[in-house]
């Protein structure tokens, strides 16, 4: 017997969608890449690029023509003689079609 998934709808957007994307990255680079219709947002370890298309055009109803994902690895940070990590994540590069763009602050 296959399982069915179901999805819940909020506001005409699923549920699935909001979990993909965490936050959007907020750097002077990501500034710079959004000049040209690029980008970047913080998403879940599992997404794929699919996923992350189908979230971003629910969510800002734009036009996504392509997404590149880059995993950051954790990075050792030291202080004194106390040793930790900054955790690692998956930030996905958006490009949306051109005449197009997202309003990040407003979201």
């Amino acid at each position: 017997m296959a399982s069915q998934k179901t999805t819940i709808k909020k506001d005409g957007i699923s549920m699935e969608s909001l979990g993909i994307l965490k936050r959007p990255r907020i750097t002077e680079k990501a500034a710079i890449l959004a000049e040209e219709n690029f980008y970047v947002f913080e998403v879940e370890s599992t997404a794929n690029k699919m996923e992350i298309k189908k979230a971003v055009e629910e969510y800002f109803k734009v036009n996504v023509e392509g997404v590149n994902i880059v995993n950051l690895p954790r990075q050792k940070v030291q202080k004194g003689k106390i040793i930790g990590y900054k955790s690692g994540c998956k930030k996905a590069i958006v490009k949306v079609k051109k005449g197009q763009k997202i309003d990040i602050i407003e979201k």
